[in-house]
């Protein structure tokens, strides 16, 4: 069985230690790091860079100014998409006395949460106003988003209901054969976005 994701209370991105001070020419010289620290994946969709053909550097405080606004702690990999989308989007004042606010998975718990994914629809659910604010700010709920993450869901199922369970009347050669496509689609299915819980209970509608 591919265990695709485990979720607990802490955050998804674990930041390693990295002191070095970033400018406005530099900062993007941080994506290898960034993109070690959130295991090669958007901070926001969770896209792997494999699928996404490359990835950017956020800034996730847009509104910081000076050193503060190119420390890595202020620095997420992103896709092209959802860093275009969120752009300089912040929350007015008035917002954040709301309690909405943008999500960072460097610091807290988004998906499992805040975000959970339709079962059936496979569009994300805010679960909470910051949940809600975060996917339409990042416009996590894009066509070729939801579209991975129904692919994904149809590929995983497909494991889990004994495509692995293959005949031991195989020749050496065959069997071979066989496993190594099997690793092949585990390895497809492990680089795309994760499984993502369902709503609680009294969320579904």
């Amino acid at each position: 069985m591919i265990i695709l994701n485990s979720w607990g209370s802490m955050a998804r991105i674990k930041r390693g230690k990295f002191k070095r001070q970033f400018t406005a020419r530099n900062y993007r010289n941080a994506l290898p790091k960034l993109l070690e620290d959130s295991g090669q994946r958007c901070a926001y969709s969770m896209r792997h860079v494999i699928n996404a053909g490359g990835m950017e550097v956020d800034h996730f405080d847009p509104t910081l100014r000076g050193d503060k606004r190119h420390e890595y702690v202020n620095l997420l990999p992103s896709i092209r998409h959802c860093n275009g989308k969120k752009s300089n989007h912040w929350p007015s004042q008035e917002l954040r006395d709301k309690g909405i606010s943008l999500i960072n998975p460097a610091e807290e718990v988004d998906y499992g949460e805040h975000i959970f994914e339709d079962p059936v629809s496979h569009l994300l659910v805010g679960h909470t106003s910051r949940g809600k604010y975060q996917i339409l700010i990042c416009d996590l709920n894009a066509p070729f988003l939801v579209e991975e993450r129904a692919e994904r869901a149809k590929l995983r199922l497909l494991w889990e209901s004994g495509i692995y369970n293959y005949s031991r009347n195989f020749s050496a050669p065959q069997l071979e054969q066989v496993q190594n496509c099997l690793e092949t689609f585990k390895a497809h299915v492990e680089k795309m976005i994760p499984y993502i819980p369902p709503p609680p209970l009294e969320s579904n509608h």
